[in-house]
């Protein structure tokens, strides 16, 4: 198994300065690389404070001159943002500028209110058969002289200007939850990217065992990799995890109030939750986050993260954005590197 950091600038307050968060996920990417990480990954969003990145590119290109040895991903462009020969073009570019470090992460997308200023009217279905259409749209612009008459473009005979670095392109993911996007992302020969989100440990494992069917479905084709993505802390002792797990499941109740957009927003940043909206929440607490997340001591942390191992993970992408201060997000990253990592050399 190989680690990989998963990270945005995370901006709650309007105190918050955005040129210092920037320099903070600067250094939190440089850190990972300097660890011995085999990626940084940092997806794309729109009008939110709570995780700002509107074009990962840039942030991707300039990590590369800031980093030697990790690999720079997109986790994950939104499918329904992008115009096919713009993003082939764009992520090659990108590969060209960084040496081919690129992977190239693919979502659907999951807020309803970036939905509603990027393309009014779209929803969850549709934002899905973009997606099935982009994907081997971006493949074959990248081999060139492809034309498309699909449902949601159409263009004649055109190739990706200019060409990626790696042959073939760069690797694509597929963000999957439901077995059809693992099959179509599967019989695409592209990787996955599984995120658990409220269920612990056996919805880890249903995500395996989802990926694994629609592996058995295909056997004709390569079997690809599967990314799990997980909130994680690394915390210095058993009051430190609890503290942690306070401060994170706060992010979780951001997340789902962002997620139903029923909330004023102005000016990025969501009608602020009160502690009795935190306490009130009805399955996200921090015993919730102890169970679903890795937020523990170095020695469980290993523990569990050897059992996402043995369920046949390649990857464990440790995802930092937690509401916490950049010093506590340092401190845990550097115990993950120096504590945890060594364990599965």
């Amino acid at each position: 198994m190989r680690f990989s950091l998963f990270v945005h600038m995370e901006r709650t307050s309007p105190d918050q300065d955005q040129k210092e968060l920037y320099e903070n996920f600067v250094e939190l990417a440089k850190i990972a690389d300097e660890g011995g990480m085999y990626a940084v990954w940092t997806g794309e969003h729109h009008g939110m404070d709570f995780t700002i990145s509107p074009n990962p590119f840039l942030n991707l290109v300039d990590l590369a001159r800031q980093t030697r040895n990790v690999r720079l991903g997109t986790g994950t462009v939104i499918a329904p943002f992008w115009h096919p020969i713009r993003l082939a073009g764009e992520a090659a570019m990108t590969d060209m500028i960084t040496d081919g470090r690129l992977d190239l992460g693919i979502a659907r997308g999951a807020y309803s209110y970036e939905y509603e200023r990027m393309v009014p009217g779209l929803d969850a279905w549709e934002a899905g058969q973009r997606m099935r259409e982009l994907v081997p749209a971006i493949r074959g612009l990248w081999e060139g002289d492809y034309a498309l008459d699909g449902e949601f473009h159409s263009f004649p005979a055109t190739t990706s200007s200019p060409k990626p670095l790696q042959r073939g392109g760069p690797p694509i993911w597929v963000a999957a939850r439901d077995p059809n996007s693992h099959e179509f992302a599967v019989s695409n020969g592209c990787h996955v990217q599984v995120t658990p989100l409220w269920q612990g440990d056996e919805e880890i494992v249903r995500l395996m065992d989802t990926f694994n069917a629609a592996c058995a479905k295909f056997p004709d084709i390569p079997r690809p990799e599967i990314m799990l993505l997980n909130h994680t802390y690394i915390a210095s002792d058993a009051a430190d995890a609890r503290r942690a797990a306070e401060e994170i499941n706060r992010f979780y109740c951001y997340f789902g109030a962002w997620f139903k957009n029923e909330r004023p927003v102005s000016q990025g940043l969501i009608q602020t939750l009160s502690d009795e909206d935190i306490a009130n929440h009805p399955f996200y607490s921090p015993e919730a986050m102890m169970r679903d997340n890795v937020i523990a001591t170095p020695e469980r942390a290993i523990e569990r993260i050897m059992g996402y191992r043995d369920l046949g993970y390649d990857e464990y992408s440790l995802w930092i954005d937690s509401g916490m201060s950049f010093e506590r997000k340092k401190a845990s990253l550097e115990r993950f590197i120096a504590d945890v990592m060594p364990a599965f050399a």
